[in-house]
């Protein structure tokens, strides 16, 4: 969600590192402003500012992050060479912004590509006094240290998510609208359980420092009843900043205070979404900062499931499972284009070794049923995130899902491959030019393949299963069409539409049923059964 913002706030560019400090004139450290800023705008509407603050690292590198004061902050790479810096924002993995300055006596000249040059000077000792005084200041921290598996999302968590759709405007009879229709559509049978709130429900603090949603959400614990009763789960959205990334309440110091705020109202996934956190702490800072939430979610004794979003930067993957995340955000917003989706999801591959059983890589959510796509780049959307174990949590309206839409969310063998117990992510296994093999290992010695054709064109897609490194199969089926792929002596191959994919399982037959809890066993409203090919249905709501 960051990420978006940062788009349209980044023209201007300004950072604060630490403190907020001037320099001599020949040096680049400091914290920089635009020439027109005044002390009464920074007073009064710090969110028009944006400012630059640089310091020197030990190494003698420049270091730095983008600030829009009391809103966010995002760390700032620069590479001198005399009077002349390229700087990038490092907005996420993978998502750098670059622009250009340069040193004219006390004025720094900055601008992007397409932008025009906009001019910075150093802060006053008023306005820095000012910034001082408006900043929030660095919580207490735990020592990191790894956290014991919480027992939860032993297979992807599969749900809806009202960002991608609806932003913020978001009510609870909105709520209950998508629960239905997850129920009627299927889509709740096919493993699509949780709910997920996202930026847009809160309201304010009370006296006691109580977080209270707002008047579109007029009681929490009785949305919560409803979608349990229902056999589904409620999820909802905060951030270890002051603000949310829309600019509502954070947990920031009231961390302990909101965990048991959401285990009174019967949540069962948080997001926990950077935003505002950059004002305040490094991204040094986050794995502390992700434990202390993960550990005040777990003193309340309610299992909630624990997303963190942190856009993929300081190699979460690495990290995020110690400090109690069931699953971490590797990238910066998706959105519904396929040079966003495909940039995103076959980059993700290198990550693969860092999922498993309780601990997922988040590729974002689904863009599949939002319009902005073709069936073919939906269909490799929907491949792509199964193949990486990713989690499957829909964003388009789902009272509105087409019989297309729903018919490619629920597909039952793509969900198995998703939702496989082996718990092990996929590969690619050959690029050549705009065609990608890929495979994922499955329970009971099968694997999963896919044919990628990422070109404009038609193409045959040709592997081996040498390459593949299986045994030769006699026959093998698209799961997504029932055609059968060319198989002749160990070559493996199909014709693949543009920006399309073939999907097939091979070896051994799926292993039999591991006896998944009924829906009684973990909820007594709960009253379909769900399809034996989606053991994630097993986490229904309690």
């Amino acid at each position: 969600m960051q990420s978006r913002r940062l788009a349209s706030a980044c023209a201007l560019v300004v950072a604060v590192f630490s403190t907020f400090t001037c320099a001599a004139a020949d040096d680049l450290a400091g914290t920089w402003i635009p020439r027109e800023a005044t002390p009464a705008i920074l007073e009064h509407e710090p969110q028009r500012v944006r400012l630059l603050v640089f310091s020197e690292g030990s190494g003698g590198e420049l270091r730095g992050r983008l600030l829009i004061p009391t809103l966010m902050g995002v760390p700032v790479t620069a590479k001198r060479d005399g009077d002349r810096i390229q700087f990038a924002i490092v907005m996420a993995r993978g998502m750098e912004q670059p622009f250009e300055g340069a040193l004219r006596g006390d004025r720094l000249i900055i601008g992007g590509p397409g932008e025009p040059p906009a001019e910075m000077r150093r802060v006053t000792p008023e306005e820095s006094a000012i910034l001082e005084r408006i900043a929030p200041k660095k919580e207490p921290l735990p020592k990191p240290t790894a956290l014991p598996a919480n027992g939860l999302a032993r297979t992807p968590p599969m749900g809806f998510s009202t960002w991608n759709h609806f932003a913020t405007e978001i009510d609870d009879r909105t709520i209950r609208g998508i629960a239905d229709a997850l129920v009627a559509t299927g889509l709740r049978d096919a493993g699509y359980v949780h709910v997920n709130i996202d930026d847009g429900w809160q309201g304010t603090r009370d006296a006691s420092g109580v977080l209270q949603p707002n008047a579109k959400f007029p009681d929490m614990k009785a949305l919560a009843d409803y979608l349990h009763e229902r056999g589904l789960k409620l999820g909802i959205y905060t951030s270890p900043g002051p603000k949310s990334c829309a600019g509502f309440p954070g947990s920031y110091g009231h961390e302990e205070q909101d965990a048991q705020t959401y285990a009174t109202w019967g949540i069962d996934y948080v997001k926990y979404d950077w935003c505002s956190a950059g004002l305040i702490y490094d991204d040094a800072d986050m794995p502390a900062v992700y434990q202390k939430m993960a550990e005040a979610l777990r003193k309340t004794g309610r299992p909630m499931v624990y997303s963190i979003c942190q856009y993929g930067r300081a190699d979460v993957w690495r990290w995020g499972a110690a400090a109690g995340g069931n699953l971490w955000r590797t990238t910066g917003d998706i959105a519904d284009r396929w040079p966003v989706v495909s940039a995103i999801g076959f980059a993700q591959d290198e990550l693969s070794p860092f999922a498993g059983p309780g601990h997922w890589n988040d590729p974002d959510m689904l863009e599949v049923g939002n319009g902005g796509m073709t069936s073919a780049e939906y269909r490799s959307h929907m491949t792509l995130w199964a193949l990486l174990a990713a989690p499957l949590i829909a964003g388009h309206d789902v009272r509105r899902s087409s019989p297309e839409t729903l018919a490619i969310l629920t597909n039952r063998a793509v969900i198995a491959i998703d939702q496989d117990p082996l718990g092990r992510a996929g590969k690619h296994v050959a690029r050549r030019g705009a065609l990608e093999v890929w495979s994922r290992p499955l329970d009971g010695g099968r694997t999963a393949v896919a044919l990628f054709n990422r070109g404009e064109l038609p193409a045959k897609v040709e592997t081996t299963f040498s390459e593949l490194g299986v045994p030769r199969a006699a026959d093998a089926v698209d799961v997504w069409t029932g055609n059968a792929l060319a198989v002749s002596g160990d070559a493996l191959a199909a014709d693949v539409e543009p920006h399309g994919v073939v999907l097939a399982v091979l070896g051994a037959a799926p292993p039999p049923s591991r006896g998944a809890p009924s829906p009684s066993a973990t909820s007594t409203a709960a009253t379909a059964t769900p399809p034996a090919a989606t053991p994630h249905t097993e986490e229904r709501a309690r």
